[in-house]
């Protein structure tokens, strides 16, 4: 089966392999050094330095670490504001909700471009606001928002930045220190092409509390950094997930790092866009406001989302439903994962007999 939701993925044979390996018990020399090989590798991916930067590895989905991140790094005297155009923006205001966190929200329509200007204005108006959050690539829609223009305000106003990396981590560039990027959430399961139950935040050590709100016992940041750097874990892990994190982050450096497995995301993306175009069946977004790993598309006036579902996972292929109020007008296409050119072409010729134009 050919996934191409937006995670989890398909496994390469050497990461799949990889799950195989002994069990081992995570209070041992060989878990620290499977950890700390992981931890290395998640900030080399992005040349940041281990003396600035720690990558804190959590056992969860990438939910989870948006969540520890939220509610780790904003103090108890804090306010963050949270920048929402998708279901995963207004997920991180659920979390401020949830933990009490004082907060305020930039709401805009599903999709839509961020309002920069009206993102300063709050900004300048607001002196209290000690942090903004906001998704990097929101696959409600595909779009990939523009995190340099909002790092930018962020430094101005000195506010620090707190990213939702779980779907552009290991595909997009992310320039951590030009984009003043103060801690990101990410997971193994989408572009780095591990398996689900490990994600981690890569945070800028300075910007980790020094009297930590303590608001989690499970989901505090301060806590596993400060285990991890001494070759330990508060919890047990998911060992098997870190397994296979290792494998996938050690074959994604063989490839060519986020660059290379970029640029095949948006080969296989630009010839679905095409063959999907070619059918009229028009891109939710403009290309250059998309994503490499996720591109949405209307759906064709003969079909609704079930059956258009069915019968491609009939024929080899899984696609993702709208959601929300999107759920009936689109389906989403992932090129994420250990998915060929020639699927794809596969794909784009699966569609071309369902609608019945070959």
């Amino acid at each position: 089966m050919i996934l191409l939701n937006p995670g989890p993925v398909n496994l390469s044979e050497r990461v799949r392999a990889a799950l195989l390996r002994p069990d081992l018990c995570h209070r041992e020399t060989e878990f620290a050094d499977l950890q700390d090989e992981i931890r290395e590798r998640l900030l080399a991916l992005y040349e940041l330095d281990p003396e600035r930067w720690a990558a804190v590895l959590l056992s969860g989905s990438g939910t989870a670490a948006m969540e520890a991140m939220v509610s780790s790094l904003v103090p108890a005297q804090g306010k963050l504001l949270v920048i929402e155009n998708g279901v995963y923006g207004e997920r991180l205001s659920k979390i401020a909700q949830i933990y009490g966190i004082a907060h305020g929200t930039l709401p805009h329509r599903w999709g839509a471009e961020i309002d920069i200007q009206r993102l300063e204005q709050i900004l300048n108006e607001d002196s209290a606001i000690t942090h903004v959050a906001v998704v990097h690539h929101e696959t409600t829609t595909g779009r990939l928002n523009d995190l340099a223009a909002i790092g930018s305000l962020c430094h101005q106003h000195h506010t620090q930045l707190l990213v939702d990396g779980v779907s552009s981590f290991g595909a997009e560039a992310l320039a951590f220190e030009d984009w003043g990027i103060n801690a990101l959430a990410a997971t193994a399961n989408k572009c780095l092409h591990g398996i689900p139950g490990a994600a981690f935040v890569v945070v800028r050590r300075d910007s980790l509390p020094t009297n930590s709100p303590q608001r989690s016992l499970y989901l505090d940041l301060a806590v596993y950094c400060r285990e991890q750097d001494r070759r330990s874990t508060p919890f047990t892990p998911a060992v098997q997930s870190f397994y296979g994190l290792l494998e996938a982050l050690r074959e994604l450096a063989e490839d060519g790092n986020w660059q290379a497995r970029g640029e095949h995301y948006r080969r296989l993306a630009e010839l679905v866009a095409d063959g999907l175009n070619s059918l009229g069946i028009e891109s939710l977004l403009p290309r250059e406001s998309s994503s490499c790993v996720l591109r949405a598309y209307h759906l064709p006036a003969t079909l609704n989302y079930q059956k258009l579902h069915d019968q491609l996972k009939h024929q080899g292929f899984v696609i993702y439903a709208g959601q929300g109020g999107l759920e009936t007008q689109i389906f989403r296409v992932s090129t994420m994962g250990a998915v060929s050119e020639q699927d794809m072409k596969h794909f784009v010729t699966t569609m071309e007999k369902i609608l019945g134009q070959k």
